[in-house]
């Protein structure tokens, strides 16, 4: 005898969005305790693809992440527009952010200063990066 299971697949899995629903980050203390959703996962989620190097990590895919490492030493004059393409390029791979713009960059010694505005569907936010150059 074979169980009878009433179970339909669906037609297409492509327009499946993840929950937003995840753990917290404790940035700076080292833990992670309790939950976060809607915006301040995504808050979440971008810092954590701007503090991962894109291909150097074998669990995350190679969509994942953001080329910072190979702009050292680069002229301020290339690295601005590019860090700004790789930054959104980034950042769009996550479904739930819809767009990155309003880029300011401000340079301290040999620490180039990024602030820019993020666009998701639970809302607006600013978010910023430093990287050496």
């Amino acid at each position: 005898m074979i169980p009878k299971f009433d179970f339909k697949i669906p037609d297409s899995v492509e327009n499946y969005t993840e929950p937003s629903k995840t753990y917290k980050m404790h940035v700076g203390k080292d833990y992670i305790k309790g939950y976060n959703d809607l915006i301040e996962s995504v808050k979440q989620s971008v810092f954590k693809i701007l503090n991962t190097e894109r291909y150097s990590h074998y669990i995350y895919s190679k969509n994942y992440g953001v080329e910072l490492e190979n702009l050292i030493g680069q002229p301020i004059a290339y690295v601005c527009p590019e860090i700004e393409r790789r930054i959104k390029e980034a950042l769009v791979q996550d479904d739930r952010i819809v767009s990155v713009d309003s880029f300011s960059f401000d340079v301290k010694r040999k620490i180039l200063c990024i602030t820019f505005t993020v666009h998701c569907i639970f809302g607006d936010f600013e978010a910023s990066k430093e990287v050496n150059i």
